[in-house]
């Protein structure tokens, strides 16, 4: 494990990187290493267990020479570009161990360097190229130990069993086999890779997106207020200074209002696992907006008493309430709205009138706040209708589900 892998706490970039040949490694480290050390270890290891092959297998294969040793050590070196150039060096070790058994060496761990070679190919997702050259090392095998056996050394050599060629093959294929088996976990890894990092985005994006909301409901609510009201105390500063006061008053309950409620949502951004500080807000709150609305000269009406809600339905409601009531004081000439709740045992329904008229370019509320109240119900699985009434006015109808929590604390 190196430096960052105990920073993070996690298990080593291998493992959840796959293989170091694989292509997210070379992505990760803009080149692939030079396996060194395992190529070193590999040599040794073939010139040594060759060297023994060769004592057990006296008097039937020839001794190892300077020309055997130089095969094997070509064709484990070989292995140092395995990562690089996977094809060349899979293809490269055959030839040495097809050379080395033709010209009558000792059978021994020559094979052990074609299977590492190959294992690296189809890894690296060269399978055409490693299948090729092991079919081509067996097919050699096949044709000098069957038929050119008679002029290659040593002299005298019969034949080799067709056991014996069974054995190669079964060792074939389990090679084969084994290097397709690591080949479709390095791509299982790849996936669920790209599966967690896209889930991260979108997780990332959905909380974004639900804090750009619930900003955007607060400050547009509060703002509202705070604009009609500065301009009340704009207006009667000089010939009414007592209601310029009270305009002033509201202003000030309004923004601290305000600032309370971006500080809850900013809340969220702390660390992981913290709880908010304080409840979210529900339906429960309706009497504090329709008293905000007052204060920017909307005159609201409720009908209806809102039932027992689970938290996330609480929030959206209000928030949908709030939205509306906003575009009411930003958007329509009417000072006065209705909000009618009534609710059954599948769903929620929210109404929220006004007479109008529609005043400015943006009448009826056309930006984020209509597409955000969308937002949040469809979250629910619930539907926003919005748009002018046939007799005048605007209407915004809300319907939202009911949670199974929600019903059994309403029951």
């Amino acid at each position: 494990m190196d430096e960052q892998d105990v920073r993070e706490g996690g298990p080593p970039r291998w493992w959840r990187y796959g293989p170091p040949w694989t292509n997210r490694w070379v992505d990760e480290q803009r080149a692939p290493r030079w396996p060194w050390r395992s190529t070193v270890l590999l040599t040794i290891f073939v010139l040594v267990g060759s060297n023994y092959a060769a004592h057990e297998q006296a008097g039937e294969r020839l001794p190892l020479d300077h020309f055997a040793r130089l095969l094997l050590v070509v064709g484990s070196g070989l292995l140092l570009w395995r990562q690089r150039y996977p094809r060349v060096v899979v293809f490269g070790t055959a030839v040495a161990a097809t050379v080395y058994l033709g010209a009558g060496y000792p059978y021994g761990p020559v094979f052990l360097t074609v299977a590492v070679a190959c294992f690296s190919a189809v890894v690296a997702g060269h399978r055409r190229a490693a299948w090729g050259a092991v079919a081509m090392l067996w097919a050699l095998h096949v044709v000098v130990a069957h038929w050119l056996y008679r002029w290659l050394p040593p002299s005298g050599d019969p034949a080799a069993s067709w056991g014996q060629e069974i054995v190669i093959a079964t060792w074939v294929v389990a090679i084969v086999a084994l290097s397709e088996l690591a080949r479709a976990r390095r791509e299982q890894w790849s996936r669920e890779r790209a599966e967690r990092a896209q889930a991260a985005r979108r997780r990332a994006d959905e909380e974004r997106l639900r804090i750009a909301r619930e900003l955007h409901d607060v400050l547009a609510h509060s703002i509202s207020v705070i604009n009609v009201q500065a301009g009340v105390g704009l207006a009667l500063l000089d010939t009414d200074p007592e209601q310029a006061r009270s305009a002033l008053t509201t202003i000030k309950a309004a923004s601290k209002e305000a600032l309370g409620e971006v500080r809850q949502v900013l809340d969220t951004l702390r660390a992981p696992g913290d709880a908010p500080r304080a409840p979210a807000p529900g339906l429960d709150r309706l009497p504090e907006l329709v008293e905000q609305a007052g204060s920017a000269g909307l005159a609201v009406e409720v009908d209806g008493e809102p039932p027992r809600l689970a938290p996330g339905t609480d929030l959206a409601a209000f928030r949908i309430v709030q939205e509306a009531l906003t575009n009411v004081v930003r958007h329509s000439g009417s000072r006065q709205a209705r909000v009618h709740v009534e609710h059954d045992e599948r769903q929620l329904r929210l109404r929220i009138d006004d007479d109008g008229p529609a005043i400015g370019a943006d009448a009826g509320g056309s930006g984020n706040g209509l597409a955000g109240m969308r937002e949040r119900a469809a979250a629910l699985g619930g539907t926003i209708e919005a748009g002018p009434r046939a007799d005048g006015g605007f209407r915004v109808l809300a319907v939202l589900p009911l949670s199974v929590k929600a019903k059994e604390d309403d029951r």
